[in-house]
């Protein structure tokens, strides 16, 4: 085991794909180009068609498979799950750089997905039939801020951003863990943990009507901006405290 990093004077970002900032910025500018699309009207006959169809075709047994298989996306467990892998890498390596990735994950979810939703204050599709059992025509614009706020935190859609941003945070932290074992996690396996929940739980969160289309769309969006942004930082080499140095060693790179 290496027992020491040699911390670059700049660290160097880590590489993603597709290679470049060129998709960031289209992940972020499809994100401004939605929104403004909705909050100028647009859209909004294909999320109603979406829901409608939603509505007519969710017999009992379909309702309850979606609604099991979207607890995929629940951020808090999801956050406690990342956490507990960096606790357990943490102490299996002595670093204390695992805790880095649930930490920074936490804060960058925190800081944008729950502003955008008290700033859009959007309703959700199920609003026209439970409180506060709004016209449904009522439902489907933005900037509805006279509304109470927990009637009104649609866009975007948080379980798919969170699913995104912690499954990818959970497969970071886990090759290395199990690496500690001498195991290893096959690379299709570690793409299965990144893409399938996120895109479970996009249809389900869509086809219970807890969430309008045009809410998920924006929710991969962001979600995918995050996760890029995440799997950049140069978790081995980023400056730490120097009371930290007993507990500064590398995880991403281990052994």
């Amino acid at each position: 085991m290496r027992e020491t990093t040699t911390v670059r004077s700049k660290p160097l970002l880590r590489p993603v794909r597709p290679v470049g900032w060129w998709f960031d910025a289209l992940l972020l500018a499809g994100l401004v180009a939605l929104t403004v699309a909705l909050a100028n009207g647009h859209l909004f006959g294909l999320d109603r068609a979406v829901a409608d169809w939603s509505d007519a075709h969710r017999p009992a047994v379909a309702y309850w498979v979606a609604r099991i298989l979207n607890y995929l996306g629940q951020g808090t467990p999801l956050t406690l799950i990342a956490a507990g892998l960096g606790v357990l890498l943490a102490v299996r390596l002595r670093s204390v750089r695992p805790l880095l990735p649930p930490v920074v994950a936490f804060a960058f979810t925190y800081l944008t997905i729950g502003p955008l939703k008290v700033w859009t204050a959007r309703p959700a599709p199920s609003a026209a039939t439970r409180e506060p059992f709004l016209p449904p025509e009522q439902t489907l614009p933005l900037f509805q801020d006279d509304l109470p706020l927990r009637f009104a935190q649609s866009y975007p859609s948080g379980h798919v951003a969170n699913a995104i941003v912690w499954y990818g945070v959970i497969a970071l932290l886990l090759a290395p863990l199990l690496r500690c074992y001498g195991r290893t996690i096959p690379p299709r396996l570690v793409t299965v943990v990144r893409i399938v929940p996120p895109l479970v739980v996009l249809c389900t969160t869509t086809y219970l009507g807890w969430h309008w289309l045009t809410d998920s769309v924006a929710g991969l969006l962001l979600g995918l901006l995050l996760d890029r942004l995440l799997h950049r930082l140069p978790w081995d080499d980023l400056p730490l405290p120097a009371r930290l140095r007993a507990w500064d060693r590398p995880f991403t790179s281990y052994p």
